[in-house]
């Protein structure tokens, strides 16, 4: 269903159409990423690709009420680097461990020193709040301030426009 969505939104010139599949892939998506035990990612997944995205971008299209782009004449070069891009992510792949390999190295090295020393280093009984918040702080605070700089820009420009309108 992924795949079938990925290709319909590439096909697709409605940009109102874009943005409505583009929150149904991040459902789909989300529903993946539970299927492989990642519910504090889906639940992410779902709240930001899902809701928060699809609201910005609906607002986005709202404001600019643009004409939507015509197909280019030759799309061959944007075509052969996505797949190039594909191609060298494939690559990347190739060598790491198979999903859910208990002989993985972060399961010979890093998830028995989370398991074990949390207690002593962070004293918070829950892991994950406890890798979110101590281990990977300065990565959630850099990914809240995005968020919020996004929320921000987008409140900027609702009020400038607001303040725009003649009555």
């Amino acid at each position: 269903m992924l795949a079938v969505t990925v290709v319909i939104i590439m096909r697709s010139r409605n940009l109102f159409g874009v943005v409505i599949l583009g929150g149904i892939y991040s459902f789909l998506m989300a529903t993946v990423l539970v299927a492989m035990d990642a519910v504090d990612v889906a639940m992410t997944e779902a709240a930001v690709g899902a809701g928060i995205s699809s609201v910005l971008l609906l607002g986005a299209l709202y404001l600019c009420k643009s004409e939507e782009a015509h197909a280019p004449k030759k799309p061959f070069v944007p075509l052969i680097v996505s797949l190039s891009v594909g191609g060298m992510l494939i690559y990347g792949t190739l060598g790491l461990p198979e999903f859910s390999d208990p002989n993985a190295p972060i399961h010979q090295h890093v998830v028995p020193r989370y398991l074990n020393e949390i207690k002593k280093e962070v004293d918070v009984p829950n892991v994950v709040t406890a890798v979110l918040a101590s281990y990977r702080g300065y990565d959630t605070l850099g990914e809240t301030t995005v968020v919020f700089t996004a929320g921000a820009g987008v409140i900027a420009l609702l009020r400038r426009r607001r303040k725009g309108r003649k009555p």
